[in-house]
């Protein structure tokens, strides 16, 4: 089995990418959605409250995310406190899916947006990093409903793209059209089966 994570900042295509990869054949899991799933949780609500105070939990007991967002991406310290509250559980997850594929002789992908920022790239055989110019990152993420003020501040507690993609094992490029993105991925996809089978595992926490 080779355990790839896949990463890039906001609003550069990594859903896209992923989706493209498990259409080709991967085992795929997206570490947001393992984030969504964990914030309706009642302990991990109550210690959010704890960091971020009450106001951020909205009539029913459920978690505002606008709230959230708006305290974390304005304040560096909240942010990595919420991400010391969270990202242990969401590995804790990915441990566990990936324990559960019977079939070892897969290409997995996990999305890991945050990837670099926490250190986790160690825990992974490869790393594939999606980018595209900020300023369509910008556009994306207004036309998915996201303020263009908060968009910059999103990309901006993150680490720059340029650097991702250089401490990437490959990379793709998704400023272009679909199908110029999903010939990239389909390369990046033959080359990962290539080194599952010849068993070219680097570095990988779930061997």
């Amino acid at each position: 089995m080779l355990v790839a994570a896949l990463t890039g900042n906001y609003g550069m295509g990594k859903s896209f990418v992923l989706s493209a990869f498990r259409d080709l054949g991967a085992v795929t899991l997206d570490s947001d959605r393992v984030v969504e799933l964990l914030l309706k949780e009642t302990g991990v609500i109550e210690n959010v409250r704890k960091l971020l105070g009450g106001d951020v939990v909205a009539v029913g007991g459920v978690l505002d995310k606008k709230a959230v967002a708006a305290k974390i991406f304005h304040d560096p310290g909240l942010k990595k406190g919420l991400e010391g509250i969270i990202h242990p559980l969401v590995f804790e997850r990915v441990n566990d899916f990936i324990g559960r594929i019977k079939d070892k002789n897969r290409v997995v992908i996990v999305e890991v947006p945050l990837l670099f920022e926490g250190d986790y790239q160690e825990d992974f055989s490869k790393v594939i990093t999606v980018y595209a110019p900020e300023e369509t990152a910008i556009e994306r993420l207004e036309n998915s409903g996201v303020a263009r003020e908060e968009a910059f501040l999103r990309l901006r507690s993150q680490l720059p793209i340029e650097e991702k993609k250089a401490r990437a094992d490959y990379v793709i490029d998704n400023s272009g059209s679909k199908e110029e993105t999903l010939t990239q991925v389909a390369e990046v996809y033959r080359l990962l089966c290539e080194e599952m089978k010849k068993g070219g595992l680097t570095r990988s926490a779930y061997d």
